[in-house]
């Protein structure tokens, strides 16, 4: 009875108006934005946004470890090879349709996500941060010397010279710009499953877990399920953006996947926001669309490096929530005043 008046509580069905909201704004948003860059970008500019969001799915999986478990693994960006690998293995080997290849790259991800996560059972810190980083370097290594599958035979898939093939696009998703409308559809669903995981059972247990395992095991959560189920399921985004990648560009190259992309994948996490969504989003913008703008203007791509390293500084200093908390701010301030003038 207890337990029915708590679910039926004024409190807690304005908490599940709320997670709703939360979760509608997404495919909102997506739209929007899917339209607003339709309308304006080039060719040029349509590759580098759908890159740009496809990233933006292996940065809400650092959002799920670090933002709701504090768990920090700097091997992101294998796991986004990892799933690119997949993706083209399977795409080339048995010609399925890309969908089927897509959700494939996914799940062998997540796999290779629980299996670097085995560090974070036992560690915590600035030691399973050293654990994953090595992992990263390993996954480097291994992907220089195999390289990415491009139609050859064999478990590899190496061709060599003019047999290389490209990765053939969805039947629907051909051309560039339904390709983006594509990734944005795709990165609108999956980023709803991950707010939904944040305000369900997994979501609690996750916040217990970063508050401390004593105490999340004392509330009766299974801290190995759940730390298992995070690391699952932020390898299966990183899988569906390596996938979504490969598509893009039709191949995938060994020498994009080094130890430093995943340190800096991590960095733009931080100074995009791990607590709100659309961090991810603006992220993977600064991830992408920052050096394509400096390409446009001619200034070299390496100066990036500088502006996210003072961009990260920042962060940690003054906002540790990121741009997008400092948004989410903003707009409740305006909120409040909105709401204070009404009152009048």
């Amino acid at each position: 009875m207890a337990m029915e008046q708590t679910y039926s509580s004024p409190r807690s069905l304005t908490a599940v108006s709320h997670a709703h909201g939360q979760i509608i704004v997404i495919p909102v948003v997506m739209a929007v934005f899917a339209a607003v860059v339709a309308v304006t970008a080039n060719a040029f500019w349509l590759s580098a946004i759908t890159s740009a969001v496809a990233l933006s799915l292996s940065i809400t999986g650092i959002s799920v470890l670090y933002g709701q478990l504090g768990l920090v693994t700097l091997c992101q960006f294998s796991l986004v090879g990892v799933g690119g690998w997949v993706t083209l293995r399977v795409g080339h080997a048995f010609h399925v349709p890309f969908e089927i290849s897509l959700l494939s790259g996914g799940v062998g991800a997540a796999l290779a996500g629980l299996v670097f996560g085995i560090p974070a059972l036992r560690l915590r810190g600035l030691y399973l941060a050293l654990v994953t980083l090595m992992l990263a370097g390993g996954f480097q290594t291994v992907i220089s010397a195999w390289g990415f599958p491009d139609g050859g035979a064999g478990f590899l898939g190496r061709a060599n010279g003019s047999e290389r093939a490209m990765l053939p696009r969805p039947g629907m998703a051909d051309g560039q710009l339904a390709y983006f409308i594509y990734v944005c559809v795709i990165a609108a669903i999956c980023l709803a499953i991950a707010r939904v995981h944040r305000f369900t059972r997994p979501g609690r247990a996750w916040a217990l877990i970063r508050k401390g395992q004593t105490v999340a095991v004392s509330s009766g959560v299974n801290v190995l399920l759940y730390k298992a189920w995070a690391f699952a399921l932020s390898g299966f985004l990183a899988g569906i953006a390596g996938g979504l990648l490969a598509g893009n560009v039709g191949q995938l190259d060994g020498r994009a996947f080094s130890a430093f992309e995943s340190l800096n994948l991590f960095a733009l996490a931080i100074v995009g926001g791990v607590f709100n969504w659309y961090g991810a989003l603006i992220a993977g913008l600064l991830l992408r669309a920052l050096p394509a703008l400096l390409t446009d203007l001619g200034i070299d791509g390496y100066v990036t490096i500088g502006i996210f390293g003072i961009a990260l500084f920042h962060a940690l200093a003054t906002a540790p929530s990121g741009i997008a908390g400092q948004i989410s701010a903003l707009i409740g301030r305006v909120q409040g005043l909105m709401s204070k003038g009404a009152a009048r």
